[in-house]
Formats: structure tokens, sequence, C-alpha cells
């Protein structure tokens, strides 16, 4: 299936398309290698975390990471983390939720699709109203994916935290309905906070993987505060080890 312009008018097609794109596993995996070697993240653990995390990439469930948003280049950095973690076993079918925009270059949008990138249409780039169909589809396709085994992996702030990086921003309740909707589907997921704190320096970054949440609330509204005060302590504890 060729692939379609990302665009807000072309959003059907998109999402029809995302819900069928595979990445290229090898590729995936050379260049989470790749980016483990150029940053070489330190990463910590809550107690019992790692090896409930092995147990969890073994058992086949579901799972939406949920990582906070500090700069452009958190993908990579993210990235990285996961190769140096039990989140290895799953690269090549980890998805991302990614801003349209790094759809539109053709070289781009090639490294995006190879991490798994999945277009998400903003309402701060094109009005709230007018993303809002886009945004349903959006959410179909992530419970989708997460129906079919995939994980998912959200940075539910939105966007970057310029603000306080200490202080988790504002989590809207797409993570709450994407967790609804692949609940619906037969396929509940299980949470996990990841943290970063960059420090002095992002080549050295901290990261802080919390124990997997193996039931969530039931609502999105109360999915989505849960993910707030889950990813806080996980930001609290990836400071403290920076």
């Amino acid at each position: 299936m060729e692939a379609p312009e990302v665009l807000l008018d072309n959003s059907a097609a998109v999402y029809d398309y995302y819900l069928r794109h595979q990445q290229n596993r090898l590729r995936a995996l050379v260049s989470y290698a790749v980016l483990a070697r150029r940053y070489q993240p330190r990463i910590s653990y809550a107690e019992g975390a790692k090896d409930q995390l092995n147990a969890l990439m073994r058992s086949g469930r579901p799972v939406i990471y949920a990582i906070n948003h500090l700069s452009e280049n958190d993908p990579y950095t993210v990235a990285a983390a996961a190769w140096r973690s039990p989140l290895r076993r799953k690269i090549g079918r980890i998805r991302v939720l990614a801003k349209d925009e790094l759809f539109t270059e053709p070289s781009q949008r090639a490294k995006v699709d190879m991490m798994g990138g999945i277009p998400v249409f903003r309402g701060k780039d094109h009005g709230l109203r007018a993303v809002n169909a886009a945004g349903q589809l959006m959410i179909d396709v992530a419970a989708g994916r997460l129906a079919a085994g995939d994980h998912l992996a959200i940075f539910p702030e939105g966007t970057c935290n310029d603000v306080d990086p200490a202080t988790v921003q504002a989590v809207g309740s797409g993570i709450g309905h994407i967790a609804f909707r692949a609940t619906k589907l037969g396929a509940p997921p299980v949470l996990v906070a990841l943290a970063m704190s960059y420090g002095a320096d992002a080549r050295l970054a901290s990261f802080h993987l919390r124990a997997p949440v193996l039931e969530l609330p039931s609502r999105p509204a109360e999915i989505a505060r849960f993910v707030k005060d889950e990813l806080q302590q996980a930001v609290d504890a990836a400071i403290r080890a920076s």
C-alpha cells in the first residue's frame, strides 16, 4: 500500500495506512543500537520493576509507555534507553505518537516510520474543532495497534515542557481514551511510566522506569489523572538519579 501524504484533509487515508503499516524490525534494531552508543543513557528502576518488566515483555500484553517531554531530541534518547532496558525485546513493535509535521519531509518521514511513528494532528497546530475527527481516527488506530499486540509510546503532555522540567504538565484525556478503547477491544493495556532528566549533558540522560501498572481506572479522565501521577513519580526519581 502506497504511503499517503500526511495532511489533515487526508486523515482518513493516513490512518487507514498506519493501522496496517509495519516497521522494518532489523533496521529499527540497528538504529536503536546506534543511538544507544551515541547517548549512553543511565537507567534506574523502581523496586522490583526490572524483573516485572522482563516478565511483561514475555507476556504478550500490550503496553502504553507514558513519557515526559523535554526536548526535540527525546525520541532519540528514549530509543537509546529502550535498547539498554528490557524494552529491547519489543523494538520493532513499539508505535510512537508523533506530531504530523515530522512526516512532511521524505527523509525525515522514513526515519519516523522506521521508529514506528503514528501521526497526530494537534489542536494547537490546526485548531481544536478542525482536528476532532482526525483525533478520533488516531485513537482508533492506536487502540487497534495495541489490540494487535503492539506497544505504544506517548508523550502525554503533548508538547515540550519548557515551563518546569521537574513538574509534569497537564495530561489530556487522549491517553485515557486510547486505553479505554483498547480495553473495549479485549486488550486492556498495561501502563509503564518512563521519565527522563537531562541534567548538563543530554548524551548521559538519566531515565527511570516505574513498575508496570496492570489494571487502570475505568474512565478516560480517571486514566489521564492516574497517568499524570505515575509520570510525576517517575520524573521525581529520574531527577534524583541525575
